[in-house]
């Protein structure tokens, strides 16, 4: 067993126990449309295997299968949109080990992953109210995407020509992070979106985070690799982050590429990161290969370490690259393969995650 790891072996098993599943694929009959009732069905599944090694401090490597699960419904009414989506996970470690796995979160627990209300104001306009995914478009740096902050927000775009368009998102979040957290942000993004939809596209997107009331946070042991004096943070967190995306269709092949870099303007120092990305092929259909690279830098204070992706063990005073490749298995199932290979600032060796995943939506 020491050759392969257990937590691969029950990896496998369950695969193999749902393979009658992934041939059949019972989500491909489910129609998008809305039922007779005007309720629509949503959710998406996530069975994970992971091993990390060479853990500072730590001389044990980490393995777990974990697993969660979405089921949301939601309904239109004129121009209201009503939305709420139930999450539940499970997990082979323990919920009072999540704080030293650097997780964003619990293993085992049963919680409200969604709840809101959208009004289409106008044919260009959205306000936004309730706990939902973050509409401030963001990468790994800066954000996870499983985080569902509470809060209000309003977006509004611009056409400009047959193809372009000018997007401004704004709004004040409860982060509803882990333990009971306190914290707020005010948040405002301006994108220029060009050629939508054509076969060579772009977009540039500025956004501005300011973080409040994180003591909460670092009190429950989540202010990670930022920096603290007596257990108060030494920065303040006011970002500005920059994003540049390009892709490409060529040949029917999909070329995606993003840069992004952010700045804490509340640091004295330590305050800069950046992402760069890039992607061939898409696993998002049936039969789709997808092989991208992510390399990530960023300094102790760049960001707030407690809401960056965590996927990748360091949050934040770190450098890193992460190669995956993917394959979509059908138009609902992909299976994804991804390494990393991390170093944290002041040390010579690097900590290296293999992560595993199979992922489903509807």
């Amino acid at each position: 067993m020491d050759a392969i790891p257990r937590v691969w072996v029950l990896w496998v098993l369950l695969i193999g126990a749902s393979g009658s599943l992934l041939a059949q694929d019972p989500l491909a009959d489910l129609s998008v449309e809305p039922p007779a009732s005007g309720w629509i069905t949503q959710g998406d599944v996530l069975l994970r295997a992971e091993r990390t090694e060479s853990i500072p401090a730590r001389a044990d490597a980490l393995e777990r299968l974990r697993f969660r699960g979405r089921f949301g419904l939601r309904r239109e009414f004129d121009r209201v949109e009503f939305g709420a989506t139930l999450e539940g996970a499970a997990g082979s470690d323990r919920n009072q080990d999540n704080r030293a796995n650097n997780d964003n979160e619990r293993s085992d627990s049963v919680n409200l992953d969604e709840l809101y209300l959208r009004w289409r104001a106008g044919e260009n306009t959205t306000l936004l109210a309730g706990k939902t995914v973050f509409p401030i478009a963001l990468t790994p740096l800066i954000w996870d995407d499983d985080l569902r902050p509470i809060g209000l927000s309003a977006s509004h775009s611009i056409s400009v020509g047959d193809f372009n368009r000018l997007g401004l998102v704004g709004g004040y979040f409860a982060g509803d992070h882990l333990y009971d957290d306190e914290s707020r942000i005010a948040a405002l993004q301006l994108g220029w979106f060009w050629r939508e939809g054509m076969d060579f596209s772009g977009d540039a997107q500025l956004a501005w985070l300011d973080f409040s009331d994180l003591q909460t946070l670092v009190d429950r042991g989540l202010g990670r690799t930022n920096r603290r004096v007596a257990g108060v943070l030494v920065s303040d967190y006011r970002l500005v982050d920059l994003q540049i995306g390009i892709q490409a269709r060529v040949n029917e092949a999909l070329w995606r590429a993003r840069l992004d870099v952010v700045r804490n303007t509340g640091a004295d120092d330590n305050a800069d990161g950046a992402r760069f990305s890039a992607i061939y092929g898409d696993s998002r259909q049936a039969g789709g290969l997808e092989v991208g690279v992510a390399v990530q830098r960023f300094q102790r204070d760049a960001v707030v370490a407690a809401f960056t992706s965590d996927d990748w063990w360091f949050h934040s005073f770190a450098r890193g690259v992460m190669p995956w490749v993917a394959y979509g298995i059908s138009d609902h199932w992909r299976l994804q393969l991804s390494g990393f290979r991390e170093t944290r600032d002041g040390l010579a060796d690097s900590t290296d995650r293999l992560l595993l995943d199979l992922r489903g939506t509807w």
